[in-house]
């Protein structure tokens, strides 16, 4: 979250291509038992997708730890977070901001305010596969239902431990597993709320977000998810051909 670039990824290498995409979302890294039972695992599931049903906006503050194997001491940034379902968010980082990632109808924005640079990256159909892998990985911490979580993780593990409850889930994709190895949810045990979300990368780096002051269902302005560029702004496209 310095730059997106190294924010984003937080590492070199095998996963470079993801760089500018990383930042948004790090899950919760807490040490856990044995694998769930089948049936415990169930339970958990269906309560999750049960209390995303009450869910019409969420905010949060957030520190990020971005922990790179090149440095023996890890990255430490601040930011808040804004996120309306079923998939409009906005990340802020630093202060003043340093840099802003924008979910909006049809594509996402990446916003570099200080040098007045915008990069624009489609959605949907119009995104590649590598690419696409990565925004479901950002988006994986508030899923709408079952059948699409499953359709792009496996649940590895769930445990509870200090009032935390840590979903371990893995991508079933193979771009997106080139990409990141899993991601790890710390979740509330009494009413699911988001906690902490943490990135494995493949070389063994992660990238936490621990969010705090979180406020459910309060009336977000529209105008916040809907950015236009400045004029004096200038705006890339580095996914087109």
């Amino acid at each position: 979250m310095v730059s997106l670039r190294a924010h984003l990824v937080g590492t070199a290498g095998c996963i470079q291509t993801t760089a500018r995409i990383g930042f948004l979302i790090s899950w919760g890294f807490i040490s856990w038992p044995a694998l769930a039972r089948a049936i415990d695992t169930n339970a958990v599931l269906n309560a999750w997708f049960a209390a995303q049903t009450n869910l019409h906006t969420w905010k949060a503050d957030f520190t990020q730890t971005r922990f790179i194997k090149s440095l023996r001491q890890p990255l430490v940034t601040s930011g808040q977070a804004w996120f309306k379902p079923p998939n409009r968010y906005r990340w802020e980082l630093g202060a003043p901001v340093q840099t802003i990632a924008l979910r909006q109808a049809d594509e996402l924005l990446v916003v570099y305010p200080l040098l007045k640079r915008v990069e624009r990256y489609p959605t949907g159909d119009k995104m590649s596969g590598q690419w696409r892998d990565a925004l479901t990985l950002l988006e994986a911490g508030f899923p709408r239902d079952r059948v699409q979580l499953e359709s792009r993780f496996r649940l590895s593990s769930v445990a509870v431990a200090n009032g935390v409850r840590t979903l371990t889930l893995q991508p079933k994709s193979a771009s997106a597993r080139r990409m990141m190895k899993e991601i790890r949810l710390g979740l509330m045990t009494n009413d699911f709320s988001l906690l902490s979300t943490e990135l494995v990368f493949v070389d063994g780096s992660k990238m936490r977000n621990d969010f705090t002051n979180t406020v459910l269902n309060s009336t977000i302005d529209a105008k916040l998810f809907d950015w236009t560029p400045p004029a004096d702004f200038k705006v890339t496209e580095p996914l087109a051909k």
